[in-house]
């Protein structure tokens, strides 16, 4: 079965870094897409970056487009989201997501993990 495992969050000051991690088991992820979203409280939740796992292509959120980044490692099958001049708006619950290529929906979801940004 898929599961997919988030770490990193925290509690952080405006203007610093966080890098979470997505570790992915149950799959061969290759024709996969992975995406990290994040939901804040009484908001829908939100696509922030996305990949497909063999591609070469990355979307980004307008609000977050050059600050984070979405990577990955093959040999340890995680994708990474590198957080860097965080703002207090960033502050919101981030879930790791994986869909098949052929499929319109998201359907593996990782346990989410918070990130805070005090001003």
């Amino acid at each position: 079965q898929v599961q997919l495992v988030e770490s990193g969050g925290g509690l952080v000051q405006a203007g610093s870094s966080l890098r979470l991690s997505c570790a992915a088991s149950g799959r061969t992820f290759s024709m996969y897409d992975m995406g990290w979203f994040r939901q804040a409280p009484g908001k829908e939740r939100e696509l922030v970056a996305a990949f497909r796992w063999s591609g070469i292509n990355t979307v980004y959120a307008d609000s977050v487009k050059d600050r984070f980044t979405i990577s990955k490692d093959n040999a340890k099958n995680t994708i990474y989201l590198q957080m860097n001049s965080l703002k207090p708006e960033d502050t919101a619950v981030y879930y790791c997501g994986a869909r098949d290529g052929d499929q319109d929906t998201y359907k593996y979801w990782g346990q989410g993990t918070q990130v805070t940004v005090s001003s």
